[in-house]
């Protein structure tokens, strides 16, 4: 594959909250998201249609809500509003890029952001715009990995790519076994059976029902979504049958 020529038309991209706030413990990192954001611009000058799901772990946690005693529900809605905010941050920082950008809300903020609407997104990314979908799937009790496996389905994108703070998926966690094996690929029932952790179980039976590629890859390392974008080899793949 030449070099100038990406390996996908139509990305969806899963971004972590956490990755946001840099080496702080709660929060936005501005200069972490303006390094995000020139990388995006990169991919984004390739002609590639992109989408962005990122999470609100650096502010809210659903999950981390309910061990506190807040109801569950409750909670998770604090914690898509929380992505919301992450969502509005990458929106400015991105046009301050010069890239065309809008985020649209699965909970309705109507004086802040746009309500989703699929064929609305849809013309936004064939007119070149990054869509930034806020608010996980409107609903609690779902994951923002759900959320972003959803959307890209919506969106009929070519692959998920979840970028994370590892190189890839490893048959346990690196920082504690350092015997732990990396996989370049899995199959979507690999992932099941072992019991990985590369998303939640609903986003990757989501995933494989409808053949959706995922890659999980190191967001930090420099040029690696760029990289993934141009098919080199980085991070996981998780797909169906071994060739």
């Amino acid at each position: 594959m030449g070099e100038d020529v990406p390996a996908y038309r139509r990305v969806l991209l899963k971004l972590s909250g956490e990755a946001l706030m840099g080496r702080a413990s709660f929060g936005l990192d501005l200069q972490v998201i303006q390094t995000l954001a020139q990388e995006l611009a990169q991919v984004h000058r390739y002609g590639v249609e992109l989408g962005l799901v990122v999470g609100g772990g650096n502010i809210f946690r659903g999950l981390a809500g309910v061990a506190q005693g807040f109801d569950r529900a409750r909670a998770d809605y604090m914690g898509m509003l929380a992505t919301v905010i992450n969502s509005l941050a990458l929106e400015d920082v991105l046009k301050a890029q010069g890239v065309p950008a809008c985020t649209m809300s699965a909970l309705e903020v109507r004086d802040v952001v746009e309500p989703f609407m699929r064929e609305r997104a849809l013309e936004y990314l064939t007119q070149g715009r990054v869509v930034i979908f806020a608010a996980g799937t409107g609903n609690p009790y779902f994951t923002t990995d759900t959320a972003a496996t959803l959307r890209a389905l919506e969106i009929g994108a070519e692959v998920l790519f979840k970028a994370t703070k590892v190189d890839g998926v490893y048959s346990a966690d690196p920082l504690q076994d350092p015997q732990a094996q990396k996989f370049d690929f899995l199959t979507y029932d690999e992932v099941l059976a072992r019991g990985l952790k590369v998303m939640d179980l609903t986003a990757i039976s989501l995933a494989k029902e409808n053949q959706l590629p995922v890659l999980v890859f190191n967001m930090q390392i420099p040029g690696n979504i760029l990289k993934a974008i141009k098919g080199e080899k980085v991070g996981t793949l998780v797909g169906g049958e071994r060739k």
